[in-house]
């Protein structure tokens, strides 16, 4: 084979350069094959393309030649993928972007409608929707909602929940959530034509945030591990000195005169 005669820095160099001899030896030896440079350019980038190439079972190219929709030997998918799907009953097909590590959607993914305009950015992990998700109109922004992906190795989440009594205090409780992903956080709605936010919800692992319901009753109805209630005291008011406590006991109810500046005279 040809490359095991050429030392890797004269090649590297040889590359580098535009595909010029890097030494005497090159232009000795092919210098009557006026086009081996290009060509043996060319054959070098063939042959590391197919390497990569060779982790997929399937695969296309882009026209920028890179690997898209590749799926590795044991079918599932890998990297770079764009995916269509056709609308079905009154529903609009769409263009989906974005990657996929062993047959899961990871990171951002964005959504275009048939004729090529933006339609969502969504993010997922683990294969589901997780943090905020954005939706478009062809006008604006119409709706942004908040998810979060459950960890399927270890379904349990902390959370934390002000003490009913004392507003000071909270109580981290540990959550069992089920499904794969829940509406987590604030759900956003737009008037697409000037963007002003015309409705707010807020959910607590896929339960909806009601104004006049403590927090404790929330959770209450989530299945919760109670044994692993861990409580917090969070930076409040200073505490009184014990003087001033048997002061305020002592002198409770009683009229007491405070001496000011009209006092003395």
């Amino acid at each position: 084979m040809l490359l095991k005669y050429i030392p890797f820095a004269r090649l590297a160099t040889f590359i580098l350069t535009g595909c010029k001899c890097a030494s005497g030896v090159l232009s000795s030896n092919f210098g009557k094959h006026k086009y081996f440079g290009m060509k043996f350019f060319l054959a070098f980038l063939v042959f590391f393309n197919v390497a990569g190439y060779g982790q997929c079972k399937t695969y296309k190219l882009a026209r920028n030649g890179d690997t898209l929709n590749c799926t590795d030997a044991n079918d599932r998918k890998q990297g770079k993928w764009i995916e269509r799907k056709e609308g079905l009953r009154g529903e609009p097909g769409y263009e989906a972007e974005g990657v996929y590590e062993n047959n899961q959607r990871e990171g951002f993914w964005r959504l275009y409608t048939t004729m090529g305009d933006l339609y969502a950015v969504e993010s997922y992990r683990w294969g589901n929707k997780n943090g905020v998700n954005q939706y478009y109109s062809m006008v604006g922004l119409v709706r942004e909602e908040s998810w979060k992906a459950v960890n399927p190795d270890n379904p349990y989440d902390t959370i934390e929940v002000p003490d009913p009594v004392n507003p000071y205090k909270v109580e981290m409780k540990v959550v069992k959530i089920e499904g794969s992903a829940v509406k987590h956080g604030s759900w956003k709605y737009y008037d697409s034509k000037t963007g002003f936010i015309i409705k707010t919800e807020n959910y607590i692992l896929d339960k909806l945030e009601d104004p006049s319901k403590s927090m404790d009753r929330i959770v209450g109805e989530l299945s919760v591990n109670d044994s692993s209630i861990v409580k917090k005291k969070l930076a409040g008011p200073k505490e009184k000195p014990k003087e001033v406590v048997d002061f305020e006991k002592k002198n409770k109810g009683k009229s007491i005169k405070v001496q000011d500046g009209r006092t003395y005279q």
